[in-house]
């Protein structure tokens, strides 16, 4: 007899590939499992060969045998391939809650997906009260275009990989309302984007309407997506308009929930500024008159600090308190002269020297949080009625872009083109982004409370946002799309506030809080109330000082 040809070979191979896939297959449709003569008889197969195919499965793990009841069962081999496969069971169960939730709210049925290529793959179910309602099988894929589901998940995307998904995507038509237009799907996008949700208006089943909205995890990356789904009869236009912002904040809560592998974390790289702590240090900021020196303000002092520049081979200076002010520090602005301070409700010039004076021209009113702008003009969130506003510190407004708030921004910095405004929100953890011409505030990013309070924000020139965090231990570099690129740990509990100083501007200054730091984390952490100092390796945002011009 001769050698059997290579076809035949491979015939024979799958052959018995087919028969020890057809027995993991009925295994893993018995949760109790099966006795080996039971499978012999399901699936016609002689006891010799079930009796080796057993064995080899066993053998690998697919299969483990019950010595006690004798029938055989799924092997931790299998669980392991499906966890790799099915890389996000946090997703699950972090998203069961919310699905439940929201079908109780609407009585329609909820699901949850994720992205696979250029489909959605549904992970979820959760059925509605109505007899007529969707039933999408799990595990069933669909195209982005026309889902609310995909919408979504392209719409919280960086613009680069959003762009380049689009324009893969074949845009059939899969009932006459499906958009295969680019331009009108990405004008969708864009609407899905600045709202937080979509909406597929019988775009994929004629009848049926549904409501999605993304799921963006702490570093933000879209994870999937979630949605409410049901006849158009009971789902109109103006229904789903109220239903969308309850489907963003869910998906929003999912999103916190989710648990990410941690960036890079720098440790040691954080140099202590000599000097005495103080109770709650905020805003620190460049003076380049001199040769250079940081001032910040101790908030319960009330008082404010000057460090200067450092020697030649870089060591930081030595702090010292250069003057005491009468009511507590509520804001430090970088100032032509000096810096100019808001103690109580009295705008001060603090000059590095020490000297004070009046600034008379300055608004009276309180804000929650000021930055200034690369062309010199104070900015501040100040509230209006119910709500806040964004917009320039007093003087003639009119002609400047103004954004409103549902909370206090405990934090602003612009970048370094004046094209962006960042706004922290401690109340929610949400980072904003303000851009001039656009009347919405884009999310950035949340940051889960188990990482901390946001405090102070600085931009560096790369367009990178460093945001402190009290209460976290830790500073956090946030790249464009709001991703957590570098965490740096520092050696006190309660950082609070940031500013880029140095004569390259290539040096974070970090203040820190004591007060409120408890007796057990104050022993861990003597150095709590002190400057801290950072080379992160780029240039900060090079500021005009403000002057009292710049308000008029």
């Amino acid at each position: 007899m001769g050698t059997p040809s290579p076809a035949s070979a491979k015939g024979e191979g799958t052959a018995s590939l087919d028969k020890a896939l057809d027995v993991l297959d009925a295994v893993g449709r018995a949760p109790a499992g099966l006795s080996q003569a039971t499978l012999a008889a399901q699936l016609g197969l002689p006891r010799t060969t079930m009796y080796r195919l057993l064995g080899t499965l066993v053998a690998r793990g697919m299969l483990r045998r019950d010595p006690l009841r004798r029938v055989y069962c799924l092997g931790m081999r299998c669980f392991e391939y499906a966890r790799a496969a099915y890389s996000m069971p946090d997703l699950v169960a972090a998203a069961g809650s919310e699905l439940r939730a929201l079908r109780d709210m609407t009585g329609e049925t909820t699901y949850l997906a994720t992205l696979d290529g250029l489909e959605t793959v549904s992970l979820e179910r959760c059925d509605g009260a109505h007899s007529h309602r969707s039933s999408s099988a799990l595990g069933m894929r669909k195209p982005l275009h026309c889902t609310s589901q995909g919408k979504a998940m392209l719409s919280a995307m960086p613009a680069e990989r959003r762009e380049q998904l689009v324009r893969e995507l074949t845009l059939t038509a899969v009932t006459p309302h499906t958009l295969t237009d680019r331009r009108r799907l990405n004008a969708e996008l864009a609407l899905s984007a600045n709202r937080g949700w979509a909406i597929d208006d019988e775009e994929i089943v004629p009848g049926v309407r549904c409501c999605g909205a993304p799921i963006v995890d702490s570093h933000g990356q879209v994870r999937g997506a979630i949605s409410v789904a049901g006849p158009s009869f009971r789902l109109s236009m103006e229904r789903l308009e109220l239903i969308g912002p309850e489907v963003a904040e869910a998906a929003r809560r999912i999103g916190a929930q989710l648990v990410v592998h941690a960036p890079p974390t720098s440790v040691g790289e954080v140099q202590v500024v000599p000097g005495d702590w103080a109770f709650e240090g905020i805003c620190p900021v460049w003076h380049a008159a001199g040769g250079g020196s940081l001032m910040w303000a101790d908030r319960l002092g009330p008082a404010i600090h000057r460090a200067d520049a450092g020697s030649v081979r870089g060591e930081p200076a030595a702090d010292r308190i250069v003057c005491t002010l009468e009511a507590p520090v509520q804001a430090l602005l970088p100032h032509a002269e000096g810096a100019a301070a808001l103690a109580g409700d009295q705008w001060w010039l603090v000059r590095p020297d020490g000297r004070t004076q009046r600034l008379t021209e300055m608004p009276k009113r309180r804000p929650s949080a000021v930055c200034v702008a690369p062309d010199g003009r104070a900015w501040a969130c100040m509230p209006d009625g119910d709500r806040w506003r964004i917009g320039p510190l007093g003087g003639d407004a009119r002609s400047a872009p103004v954004w409103r708030l549902a909370e206090p921004a405990s934090a602003m910095s612009w970048d370094v083109t004046g094209q962006q405004l960042a706004l922290a929100a401690a109340g929610s953890g949400t980072v904003f982004v303000a851009t001039p011409g656009l009347t919405a505030l884009r999310r950035l990013t949340t940051v889960p409370k188990g990482s901390g309070v946001l405090a102070g924000i600085a931009h560096d020139a790369e367009g990178g946002l460093w945001c402190a965090l009290r209460d976290g231990w830790n500073v956090v570099r946030l790249g464009p799309d709001g991703s957590w690129d570098r965490v740096v740990a520092l050696p006190g509990p309660c950082p609070t506030g940031l500013g880029f100083g140095g004569r390259a501007r290539d040096r974070l200054y970090v203040t820190s809080a004591r007060d409120a730091v408890n007796r057990e984390a104050l022993d861990a952490a003597p150095l709590s109330g002190r400057l801290f100092r950072l080379d992160v390796g780029c240039r900060g945002v090079v500021m005009t000082p403000m002057a009292e011009t710049a308000l008029a």
